[in-house]
């Protein structure tokens, strides 16, 4: 990780102690090495844990099957849960292989082993498919990742997500970019959106393409690609014969970092790189790629930097040698969640902890959000921000309460 992300975290991070007292007294202290599953002594409460964590997408599937096993144990450290004994979670892993027809799969064999409730998917595509197969078995799902909005507009009862939806967040972008284009007098006119083919891309491009003409910008083209996508020349050509004032990436992680540096070597001139949920925007990125990551924007879940809990929760995931990217807090959220509603519920009955969740108040601690209240599935308590990488590390940039830097909007030209 970059030198300055080095000495942020130090520079704001707590002690251990504080971090238990403001995560309620989930952290603990600890080694934050993993075994393949966590198991607990006598009684235990099992979370089935979907994700990518081989293919394309495993850098990401594994970022959340840390982030889950993280407060997994933070939680297990503070007494479990107490309302049942202290009953111990325990992490059953199971790989979607970032296919749709595995994910579900998974579902049906987690079942057979008596899981209690699951977390994932990372991909909305594979997340449709296990919520599905969820429900069959009225087993609670705590969606981690997976910003289709269909995940929780089909009636699912059992099916919960914490973090927004690309409905919202593409309005958010939409909105934001105008803001910003308006205060810097209004030099982009025209975008190129370049998306992934899922349900996740095909999806937040769509939205794109109709939110964006409402704050004065036109939209050239809208540019799908397949998953993997190993070379993007040909797509870097075409967005360089139409001069656009922004791109905008909606892809994941390895696509994304690979338009990004494609576009840098190919010296195509724009204002600005304007991502929503861009898979790739993260720390990873910036450490990797500084000269190419500087001045992009991206609209995404991001953790609250003026949150004690989350600069000290950074601390911790640097300090183990992970980069902090969103995967890894929403995963953390996601399960502090599903605790939460069997410590209310006091039992695994499947009705009890469904009706403890659409119930939840949990505080957000890390991530800038309001309360958190369910509506049909949906917490709508979350926002996504806009964020820009600016000398090395990420600042959000809007909205302005939780800003820590303005935005260097146009970028400065080579």
């Amino acid at each position: 990780m970059s030198k300055k992300s080095h000495e942020r975290s130090n520079r704001t991070s707590v002690s251990r102690r504080r971090f238990v007292a403001g995560a309620s007294a989930l952290a603990a202290a600890g080694s934050l090495g993993f075994p393949h599953v966590a198991r607990a002594d006598g009684h235990s409460v099992k979370i089935g844990l979907i994700h990518p964590v081989t293919g394309f997408l495993a850098f990401a599937g594994n970022q959340c099957r840390y982030g889950c096993q993280l407060a997994i144990n933070d939680i297990n450290a503070a007494g479990g849960v107490k309302s049942m004994g202290g009953a111990k979670l325990e992490a059953v892993l199971g790989d979607s292989q970032a296919k749709p027809q595995i994910g579900a799969a998974e579902v049906e064999k987690m079942n057979e082993a008596g899981v209690n409730a699951f977390s994932g998917c990372y991909q909305s595509s594979v997340g449709l498919a296990a919520t599905a197969a969820a429900a069959k078995y009225n087993l609670p799902f705590s969606i981690d990742i997976g910003v289709s909005d269909r995940l929780v507009g089909r009636g699912l009862k059992n099916v919960f997500r914490m973090a927004d939806g690309y409905g919202r967040i593409a309005n958010d972008a939409a909105v934001n970019l105008g803001r910003i284009n308006k205060a810097a007098g209004s030099p982009a006119k025209t975008v190129v959106v370049v998306h992934e083919e899922s349900e996740y891309g095909s999806g937040t491009a769509k939205l794109m393409q109709e939110l964006l003409p409402q704050q004065g910008f036109d939209v050239l083209e809208t540019i799908k690609h397949a998953n993997p996508t190993r070379n993007f020349d040909n797509i870097a050509l075409r967005i360089k014969s139409m001069k656009p004032d922004v791109v905008m990436p909606i892809n994941y992680p390895g696509e994304y970092v690979l338009l990004a540096r494609t576009l840098k070597q190919q010296r195509i001139d724009f204002a600005a790189s304007y991502s929503v949920l861009g898979g790739g925007f993260n720390f990873k990125f910036i450490n990797d790629l500084p000269d190419v990551a500087e001045y992009m924007i991206d609209v995404n879940h991001w953790y609250n930097p003026k949150s004690e809990v989350a600069r000290e929760m950074r601390g911790r995931v640097e300090a183990d040698g992970k980069f902090f990217t969103f995967e890894v807090y929403l995963a953390y959220n996601s399960i502090r969640l599903l605790h939460d509603a069997f410590e209310r519920a006091g039992s695994t009955d499947n009705d009890a902890v469904i009706a403890a969740l659409e119930s939840s108040t949990l505080d957000p601690l890390i991530m800038p959000y309001g309360p958190t209240k369910f509506v049909n599935g949906q917490n709508t308590g979350s926002r996504a921000v806009s964020i820009q990488a600016l000398k090395g590390d990420v600042d959000i940039i809007y909205p302005t309460e939780f800003a820590t830097a303005k935005p260097v909007f146009p970028r400065p030209r080579a």
